[in-house]
């Protein structure tokens, strides 16, 4: 059987090699890595000035992953900017929003991590937390923590037992899409993984961690596996999610409170 074509979104950035520094389309080779180890071929998709072009890409495609990066700008969800969000990258946004339409209109699988995993809430009609701690160990160092599956999700059927991720994050999941439901959560309540609340609908997962910088292959040999025909792509599962997370007044996941607004901010992950 041939291996699944697996395109991975990238950053538009500049970058020095040799004796050249240019702007460059980026990704850190974690990622395709992680897509070669797994089973697929990897190839990368930098940002289109015309999102029109996302249907063709995707078309040429057996699975999609929306890589980490820059803070979603929260004009897609209706939000004023926290003064601790990052700048944003509209460039990708627009392409990755645009992408991820593409390939849920044909049932193209889509993995999400970190970044693409709330770009996919966004994307869905939910919104982002803009600012909270305790989801990476300091300024460019990958940080640790648990994360539990929600029992009857596609999630906890790929990775059944809680597990240490690598993590990096300084937004999160605030009012889940209502077409989506958490499959997994860290101990603060963070929604640390997201897939359909409903049955029928295609094979989708977001990841709120880094798994390209860990040594468990199961949710990307999980998406190769649904890209190349060896497993269904459509969610059977019609389990109730487990109980879900306190809410606060607005709805919103309740946290531990956030760092004052003058806190320094932490670069992107990669």
């Amino acid at each position: 059987m041939p291996r699944p074509l697996i395109g991975i979104t990238t950053y538009l950035d500049t970058a020095a090699w040799g004796v050249w520094r240019r702007p460059a389309a980026l990704l850190p080779a974690d990622y395709p890595a992680l897509v070669q180890r797994a089973g697929g071929v990897a190839v990368m998709l930098p940002p289109d000035p015309d999102p029109a072009a996302a249907h063709a890409a995707v078309a040429r495609l057996d699975g999609l992953i929306l890589a980490g990066g820059a803070d979603v700008d929260p004009e897609h969800y209706g939000a004023t900017p926290d003064p601790r969000a990052g700048p944003p990258a509209p460039e990708r946004d627009h392409w990755e929003l645009a992408l991820i339409h593409a390939a849920r209109a044909v049932g193209t699988p889509i993995l999400g991590i970190c970044r693409g995993m709330q770009l996919l809430n966004v994307a869905l009609g939910g919104t982002l937390l803009q600012h909270l701690d305790g989801h990476m160990e300091a300024e460019g160092i990958f940080g640790t923590h648990p994360v539990r599956p929600v029992p009857g999700t596609r999630y906890a059927s790929i990775v059944p037992e809680t597990t240490q991720v690598p993590t990096y994050h300084h937004q999160a999941v605030a009012q889940l899409a209502p077409l989506l439901r958490a499959s997994a959560h860290a101990e603060d309540g963070t929604v640390e993984a997201v897939e359909p609340a409903f049955p029928g609908e295609g094979w989708l997962l977001g990841v709120q961690w880094h798994p390209e910088v860990g040594r468990d292959l199961r949710i990307v040999r999980a998406l190769v596996a649904v890209a190349s025909g060896a497993e269904p792509s459509v969610n059977s599962s019609s389990v109730p999610a487990g109980p879900a997370p306190a809410l606060s007044d607005a709805g919103h996941v309740a946290r531990p409170p956030a760092a004052p607004a003058g806190a320094p901010l932490p670069p992107p992950a990669p």
